[in-house]
């Protein structure tokens, strides 16, 4: 599982040509609204920016309330906690969002994600990697199976997913990543994918990382996957590099090389066995 937590990127408005020449023409003039700042700008027909800019309120459900306007000013008043608090319920009853989310659900997700990078508390991970060492259990992640994928693998029918835990090893390096599957009409047959990594430092809150080896255990679960194991590996491999934007002493946020979003959380019971 590619539990590897880059800084969120802005999305940008497309730059515009500066005009050289004034013509007489007719237009006709549009609002643009960046999705994240809420500030707006009036953009002509003719591809040209307006004089002038303002700022605009969104409905945005879930994310203040339902049906409430909200705004910037309003975004900066919320508490870390309170953010932290407005995510953990976002991401209830989604299944960590491997099977999709809606559009509008993943955008208040999004959202509140990126109100927690704005406000971390540790600027430079990787100089406090014991903030980031231990076991972490991921709530959220942007990695999805869909369609196809999530037939071959079987996970439509009779295997459903279990937890996914990963634990890393500060001193050694090495991370841990183990998802867990549940087999119906097996006598609830319970099994595991691990997935064994190293990570070293790259920057400040970036580290790189090289996988190393995997396995499925039991022997009666392997089975099942063996024909589409490349496409089950290809799917939790974390190799690459992992930026951590966010992390406190229980909640965890990174994004991958892919652009993958990644939130985990410290498990109530650490010392919970595989």
């Amino acid at each position: 599982m590619a539990i590897r937590l880059v800084h969120p990127t802005s999305q940008v408005f497309p730059s515009v040509p500066r005009a050289t020449k004034k013509m007489a023409t007719s237009y006709r003039s549009v609002l643009i609204v960046h999705p994240w700042t809420k500030k707006a700008r009036m953009v002509s027909s003719d591809g040209y920016s307006c004089l002038h800019t303002t700022k605009v309120g969104e409905q945005t459900p879930g994310l203040l309330g339902d049906n409430k306007e909200v705004n910037e000013n309003e975004r900066e008043s919320m508490t870390l906690q309170q953010i932290k608090e407005r995510l953990e319920k976002a991401v209830q009853g989604i299944n960590r969002g491997i099977f999709g989310v809606p559009s509008a659900k993943k955008s208040e997700i999004h959202g509140l994600v990126e109100l927690l990078e704005s406000q971390n508390p540790t600027p430079n991970p990787t100089l406090s990697l014991d903030k980031v060492g231990g076991r972490w259990e991921l709530v959220y992640s942007t990695i999805t199976i869909l369609g196809s994928k999530r037939t071959k693998l079987g996970l439509r029918d009779f295997i459903s997913l279990g937890a996914f835990f990963q634990n890393i090893d500060v001193s050694k390096g090495k991370a841990v990543n183990v998802i867990k599957f549940n087999v119906r009409g097996l006598n609830l047959l319970n099994g595991q994918l691990t997935i064994e990594a190293s990570f070293g430092i790259a920057s400040k809150s970036r580290v790189d990382i090289k996988y190393d080896s995997s396995t499925i255990t039991p022997d009666q679960l392997l089975n099942m996957f063996q024909k589409n194991y490349d496409l089950l590996l290809g799917i939790f491999n974390p190799e690459g590099w992992l930026e951590i934007t966010y992390v406190d002493d229980n909640l965890r946020i990174g994004r991958d090389d892919n652009g993958n979003i990644f939130l985990l959380k410290r498990p109530e019971d650490e010392n919970l066995k595989d």
